[in-house]
């Protein structure tokens, strides 16, 4: 018993880190490719973009014209879809609900501010591997400063220099994007979300690129990881679950308007 409960709660660690690069709504990226006219906004490397409520067969209409990416297993994405859904409002809600209770506004802050600093390789890789020196180079300078100046990354210095503001992050998924390589089939994963076979695959790419999960690969055995990346995990689920609620709001069919907003912000994304 005291061996199975360390290798629950790293379990529940491993789900959380896991959903934080997750598609199903990075807010970051929703903040920066979102649908300008929408009411709603949402992200992820992947993620959902801002989009207007369907309140009408004519919104279903739009949402399936504009929602851009194959999607030959509906059906089976559909009842995964629900599952989540499930998890989500019964699960994350009271776990996120605490979070909030104990954790303030500016402590929560300081917390995405040193894990979105430390997701520095994977942004950096890709800059390169797109051949985006320049941006490179302002990825590097934002490191720098936000860890030096920024004590480890807590506060955003970065964003008091014009030059190291407003420099898109980049993700593997956006790199295969931009080399020609297209979305492939929807599909939706289990406590994941929403991600097209290509961004399945980058997703594994940005996971072996993120410092936090260098750690259990360095302590496979150890409990101690549980405690540096849980915080990680539940700040990123806290805010793709409230992006999930905002693209989900009074629409007829959270189905259609999750898949047309992941696929509308993946290209605006992949465009920048």
């Amino acid at each position: 018993m005291m061996t199975s409960f360390p290798n629950s709660l790293r379990a529940v660690a491993l789900i959380l880190a896991i959903l934080a690069p997750c598609s199903l709504a990075p807010s970051s990226r929703a903040a920066q490719s979102g649908d300008s006219s929408g009411k709603h906004s949402g992200g992820t490397g992947s993620g959902l973009s801002a989009k207007s409520p369907a309140g009408s067969d004519d919104d279903l209409e739009e949402y399936s014209r504009t929602a851009d990416i194959a999607d030959p297993i509906q059906p089976v994405n559909r009842g995964t879809f629900w599952v989540n859904h499930q998890v989500y409002h019964y699960v994350f809600h009271p776990l996120l609900a605490v979070y909030r209770t104990v954790f303030p506004g500016p402590v929560r802050n300081g917390i995405h501010n040193v894990f979105d600093n430390l997701q520095y390789p994977d942004r950096f890789v890709n800059d390169l591997l797109q051949a985006r020196f320049e941006r490179a180079g302002k990825e590097t300078a934002k490191f720098v400063v936000n860890t030096t100046a920024g004590v480890g990354g807590i506060m955003k210095v970065s964003e008091r220099i014009p030059w190291t503001t407003d420099v898109p992050p980049e993700d593997t998924g956006l790199t295969f994007a931009r080399w020609g390589i297209g979305h492939g089939p929807y599909v939706v994963i289990p406590i994941i979300g929403p991600r097209s076979l290509r961004d399945t695959v980058g997703f594994v790419g940005d996971y072996a690129l993120s410092p936090t999960s260098w750690i259990f690969v360095a302590a496979p055995g150890a409990v101690w990881p549980v405690a540096v990346t849980t915080p990680d995990g539940t700040r990123t689920a806290d805010e793709r679950i409230t992006t999930y609620e905002t693209v989900t709001h009074n629409t007829l069919d959270r189905y259609l308007a999750v898949r047309t907003s992941y696929a509308q912000s993946r290209m605006k994304a992949a465009e920048r």
